[in-house]
């Protein structure tokens, strides 16, 4: 029986970047694409206007993308990060829950309303339920569309899923290493999760991330009789890491 401990372990060495804070943005929300058991509303006119602003946030995050390098946009959007998360948010946190949109729409005004109640404590999120893709759209949009509140509920939805996702994988984790001694579905889990992020927070992972995971799955390592069961060695791993790490990436 593998224990907690050692689990632990296995887990903290092996995929120590798993589903990171979290190329280009899906820009593929359109009117059909918003989820309308996903919103409390009270009529199509809010899912018809929030279709619209992803819509328009696609096309902005599509050129923004493609002009920046991997490494590019991945320093961008830790700044944009900072923006919704950290010390200068809160300490703007009374400019912020008085910022309205710059519109005379009732239903994106009251959505506004609903991301600074849910940030600060009272409320549902307004997001709730969005798909990854839709969430990083208002995350990362700086284009004045979305209000700050409501680029930070959007991110604290993305980091409800992702935590949901995080507790279900490793339980899964659990029953295949007590099972079989490996953990060779758990890192194609953590594989196929990766790439189902946005373009954006693909990036914020390390480089080599992708090939890591490869890696590992190739390796089918069996960590009760400490041998490979599948193709590669351990050092051809490593390998696959170096040649593929940030000091050797490439500009485009």
């Amino acid at each position: 029986m593998i224990t907690l401990a050692s689990l632990s372990m296995l887990v903290n060495r092996q995929a120590a970047n798993v589903s990171a804070s979290s190329t280009q943005a899906i820009a593929r929300s359109s009117a059909g694409a918003v989820d309308q058991g996903a919103k409390k509303t009270e009529g199509s006119s809010t899912i018809s206007s929030l279709a619209q602003q992803l819509s328009e946030s696609a096309a902005r995050a599509e050129v923004r993308d493609a002009s920046l390098s991997r490494k590019e946009l991945g320093m961008k959007a830790v700044g944009l990060l900072g923006q919704i998360t950290g010390d200068d948010y809160f300490a703007k946190k009374a400019h912020h829950d008085a910022e309205v949109p710059n519109t005379d729409d009732p239903e994106l005004l009251a959505r506004a309303r609903e991301a600074t109640e849910h940030v600060s404590g009272n409320g549902a999120n307004p997001f709730a339920g969005l798909s990854r893709h839709q969430l990083a759209l208002i995350t990362y949009d700086t284009s004045g569309a979305f209000t700050v509140n409501e680029r930070r509920a959007a991110w604290s939805e993305a980091f409800d899923q992702e935590s949901t996702w995080r507790q279900k994988v490793v339980a899964r984790a659990w029953d295949e290493i007590n099972a079989t001694g490996k953990l060779t579905n758990f890192f194609s889990a953590v594989l196929d999760h990766y790439e189902s992020l946005p373009g954006i927070e693909q990036v914020q992972y390390p480089s080599s991330y992708r090939a890591q995971l490869q890696g590992w799955i190739d390796l089918d390592f069996n960590y009760w009789t400490h041998s490979a069961e599948g193709r590669g060695s351990p050092q051809s791993v490593l390998d696959k890491i170096l040649d593929r790490s940030a000091f050797s990436e490439p500009k485009s």
